[in-house]
């Protein structure tokens, strides 16, 4: 009679680890020449300006978000549409949350952490003090102030948007790195 061994292989899963990006814009410079609620303040001449400055130096760089968020604002969904056509991210999916009229960063920081998994890359534009807060908690760089037409890129090594590990901030251009 022969005797039969039966192994088991044990195999592990390994977790593939990925990474998530963020890129943070501010609003442009918005007009207070009209008796509009802060809601309802559109961009000025100079924010129209700065966020093509912007916009258009990173047109070489590698921006390729999965989901835009931004704020329902009006000066937030303008210099949105600005930082949209300039990248050519007309066919990103675009969200628009009252969540993101946020100035502490608290609202803010709960909307990232609530993006599906299945997104590498999110964009996200919005409003002071909320940006930098938002920044300075995330990244590896202080920032002092992220400025009207701000952008600000970090990487996370994460799977997931809960609980973000510290991430490292690659890229920050202001207007006035530009002029």
């Amino acid at each position: 009679m022969v005797k039969t061994t039966r192994f088991i292989v044990n195999t592990q899963i390994n977790t593939i680890k990925r990474s998530k990006t963020v890129f943070l814009i501010r609003h442009s410079k918005s007009c207070w020449d009209n008796e509009l609620t802060d809601f309802e303040r559109p961009i000025k001449k100079r924010g129209i300006v700065d966020a093509n400055l912007v916009s258009n130096y990173l047109k070489n760089s590698e921006i390729n978000p999965e989901l835009i968020l931004c704020s329902s604002a009006e000066r937030a969904k303008l210099t949105a549409e600005i930082f949209i056509k300039n990248l050519a991210l007309a066919s990103v999916n675009i969200k628009y949350l009252k969540e993101l009229y946020d100035f502490s960063g608290e609202s803010l920081l709960r909307v990232i952490e609530s993006c599906n998994n299945s997104f590498d890359s999110v964009m996200i534009f919005g409003h002071n003090f909320a940006l930098t807060n938002c920044a300075n908690n995330l990244g590896d760089t202080h920032i002092e102030n992220v400025t009207t037409s701000g952008f600000v890129k970090i990487n996370f090594e994460a799977n997931s948007w809960k609980n973000l590990p510290k991430g490292k901030t690659e890229k920050i251009v202001f207007p006035k790195h530009l002029k």
